[in-house]
């Protein structure tokens, strides 16, 4: 095959999932919507410092955001699995930009007060809640064939580390230029993007949900299901490890630019935007990957580079080197995020994805509150630099852990991939081979 052949094969590859119509809508609305969303975070982030100076309530910020997705998931996974998707949606991005809209006009017309950024900081979390189990399940809808969702899966998060890469810088500049008001109000502003790439889908009739009924326990039996099946229990347990141990170092960005790079907005918008590069070089070589058979393997690699760039990071206070390092650690954390994903969408039974996705939600939104706190704690005690290093190192301790349950995890998952019409990709993933035929 010559060059230009396979260079078109490989990227018909990485780009299969746009052949469905209502994918690509999906994509292109959330592109919008997702650099809006990063600017909000980053102008939220820099207002509570400006105002305060204090890495514990920037951390009470992020607790406020964040909790709602553990305290509703009794609430928010049967919901997911009961009711139709896309009207969810609709309803969590109308009120999303009703928040941003205030969050808006609070700053540009009023003078904000930190308790009043924290409650519409809960505000969204408790939006986030719905959203978040609906969003994932929903993806499923969107592809028609099974062995298609890991790519699915993959540019989804190379659009949200693409917005990553965009949204911060264009905030940076932004802040400096007109303050962070405007920021929001873009925001409010690209919530109509995805609004209107749902309304333009063209899906089957919707669902009864898990047959239509309204069980008590009906969480229960799926939190039940997810921690009596090792793939799925340990891939949880250690997305909690991760967002618990690694994800509060974004909390603190603010306070290591200040503290450590003595930079401003342009320079925290610059470190985050590296972090977005290199979390998207993660999420597109997730998209290039044929099958998502035996991707739980490389788990252990992808959280300790985060890990490791993460300690490694804590340690520099050279701008470059930081921005690099941030890269390295970002590239490990969305591999690992978005294959864990992958796992647990290929591999979770139908009727209970809505349950078994709002269980990723805690995990993987319901610990970085406790995070964000605790390091927020903890940089007032110890320092930023400080924290971070132990976050790394907690992190690595966490990836030995759960390295040592490979075995098991491989041997049950192996019969669901035979199952699913992948014994042959599944059998060589576990024999570590590396020249796989795609199944017919």
């Amino acid at each position: 095959m010559n060059p230009p052949d396979g260079r078109r094969s490989r990227l018909n590859l990485m780009l299969r999932a746009f052949k469905y119509r209502n994918y690509r809508l999906f994509f292109g609305g959330q592109c919008v919507s997702l650099i809006g969303t990063w600017m909000q975070s980053v102008a939220l982030s820099w207002l509570v410092y400006r105002l305060t100076g204090s890495p514990l309530l920037l951390g009470i910020t992020g607790f406020a955001s964040q909790v709602p997705s553990l305290l509703l998931a009794p609430l928010t996974g049967p919901a997911a699995d009961r009711f139709d998707r896309r009207k969810i949606l609709l309803v969590t991005q109308a009120l999303s930009l009703l928040q941003s809209l205030a969050l808006a006009l609070l700053v540009l017309y009023g003078s904000p007060q930190v308790w009043q950024i924290i409650a519409l900081a809960a505000a969204l979390g408790v939006i986030n809640a719905f959203d978040m189990p609906a969003r994932q399940s929903f993806i499923v809808e969107l592809v028609e064939k099974r062995e298609d969702l890991a790519n699915a899966i993959a540019l989804n998060s190379s659009m949200f580390n693409s917005a990553r890469l965009i949204g911060p810088s264009i905030a940076g500049v932004c802040i400096a230029a007109f303050g962070e008001g405007v920021c929001f109000l873009v925001n409010s502003i690209s919530y109509t993007a995805v609004i209107a790439a749902l309304l333009a889908m063209r899906l089957p009739a919707a669902r009864a949900g898990a047959a239509g009924e309204k069980k008590s326990g009906a969480f229960a039996e799926g939190f039940k299901y997810a921690f009596g099946f090792p793939p799925i229990k340990y891939v949880m347990l250690m997305l909690a490890a991760g967002s618990l141990l690694g994800m509060p170092y974004a909390v603190l960005m603010p306070a290591y630019v200040r503290e450590i790079l003595h930079g401003g907005p342009r320079t925290l918008g610059f470190i985050m935007a590296c972090s977005g590069g290199g979390a998207l070089l993660g999420a597109l070589r997730l998209a290039g990957r044929r099958h998502p058979a035996g991707l739980e393997r490389g788990i252990p690699l992808f959280t300790g580079i985060f890990g490791l760039g993460l300690l490694a990071f804590s340690l520099s206070t050279s701008f470059a080197l930081s921005a690099l390092l941030i890269a390295s650690a970002s590239f490990g954390m969305i591999s690992f995020m978005a294959s864990a994903n992958t796992v647990i969408q290929t591999l979770v039974e139908d009727d209970k994805r809505g349950r078994v996705m709002a269980l990723y939600s805690v995990a993987f939104m319901g610990m970085a509150p406790f995070g964000s706190l605790l390091a927020g704690w903890a940089a007032s005690r110890i320092g930023v630099a400080h924290t971070m290093t132990l976050n790394g190192l907690f992190l690595l301790a966490a990836t030995l852990a759960f390295a040592s349950k490979l075995k098991e995890i491989s041997a049950h998952a192996a019969p669901v991939y035979s199952r699913l019409g992948l014994e042959n990709l599944a059998a060589a993933e576990l024999g570590d081979a590396e020249r796989v035929e795609r199944p017919v």
